[in-house]
């Protein structure tokens, strides 16, 4: 299974998150810049957890997300994360 990645939406190289903090427990900021010397690019970004697709199998009494409709779930399924936007 390969990790997370981000890309330059400018000349499509790959972003490095330079540092990022915890602003709840389901929200955490993050401060990013292109890896491609040439451009340079830097963003701030939100990484937001939002609905539950499935339940832990250790579930926290302190964590409630909404639970994800049928919907939600099978796009989460069928979707491709290797497309626009680079998600990997």
């Amino acid at each position: 299974m390969s990790g997370y990645r981000l890309v330059c939406p400018h000349c499509h190289s790959r972003m490095r998150i330079r540092t990022s903090e915890g602003k709840h427990i389901f929200l955490r900021i993050a401060y990013l810049q292109c890896s491609a010397e040439a451009c340079g690019w830097s963003v701030r970004a939100e990484f937001e957890m939002t609905h539950e697709l499935s339940p832990s199998g250790m579930p926290n009494p302190d964590v409630s997300l909404p639970k994800a409709d049928r919907a939600l779930r099978q796009a989460a399924l069928t979707k491709d994360v290797d497309g626009i936007g680079g998600v990997r």
